[in-house]
């Protein structure tokens, strides 16, 4: 399984842009080992679009999706699967922007935890949301192998082990490539991401203003918060 992102080709290809990683050491800001990219950005191909695109028969749960504020009803955010994660605010500039709370130092791209799962069930977890409440840009960075493949790469014991950020520093020091997609976020833009199964991070990259983003997670179907039957798989208007 891979990365497939359900936004329309045009607003893809204008929004979108792509990196290979590296991994940072002795840097007083992150964490030995941690992910990050390593530039420079270049425009998505059209060989990547393709293999980006899902199918009718790609999971839900799997699918990368573009989401708008005001599309959103609140009420689908009271729903019982959802649980509401709170807002971050995060500084102008950061090439990654999730820290380790016990130390202030960044993590890298990395994968979530939420749901404990295992192996077996790991794309069965919740998407997250996440919506940016500005007043800067963002980007949300996810890369085009999930943590499945990963760990089939670097574990013996792939089959009945937890999934972990270990697992794919472990992948990177190893000198496995990976691609890294940064994808814009103006304010009120949003994303639903299967964040438990893709490493991923934020990036306030070249942005001059902080942001504050907000974050839920839960079992949305694909086009949960598409409120137009004409604007492709996602809305795709501004803000």
């Amino acid at each position: 399984m891979s990365l497939r992102i359900a936004i329309p080709p045009d607003d893809l290809r204008r929004r979108c842009e792509t990196a290979s990683v590296r991994a940072v050491a002795d840097h007083p800001d992150y964490e030995d080992g941690a992910v990050v990219p390593a530039g420079p950005w270049h425009p998505l191909t059209e060989t990547l679009y393709r293999k980006l695109t899902p199918t009718t028969g790609t999971a839900d749960a799997t699918l990368v999706e573009l989401v708008y504020a005001a599309d959103i009803d609140p009420r689908l955010l009271a729903a019982p699967h959802v649980t509401a994660l709170g807002r971050t605010v995060s500084p102008p500039d950061a090439a990654t922007t999730t820290t380790n709370h016990t130390d202030g130092r960044r993590i890298g791209i990395h994968l979530d935890n939420w749901d404990k799962l295992d192996y077996q069930h790991k794309a069965d977890g919740r998407r997250r949301l996440c919506l940016n409440l500005g007043p800067g840009t963002r980007y949300l960075l996810v890369c085009d192998t999930d943590i499945q493949e990963i760990c089939r790469t670097v574990r013996p014991d792939y089959a009945t082990c937890y999934p972990h950020t270990d697992d794919l520093r472990a992948y990177i020091a190893t000198g496995f490539p990976l691609t890294c997609l940064r994808i814009r976020l103006d304010p009120g833009d949003g994303y639903l991401a299967p964040t438990e199964l893709l490493p991923h991070d934020g990036s306030t990259m070249g942005i001059t203003e902080p942001s504050t983003a907000a974050f839920w997670l839960g079992h949305w179907p694909r086009r949960t918060f598409d409120l137009s039957d004409t604007r492709g798989w996602q809305a795709v208007r501004p803000f």
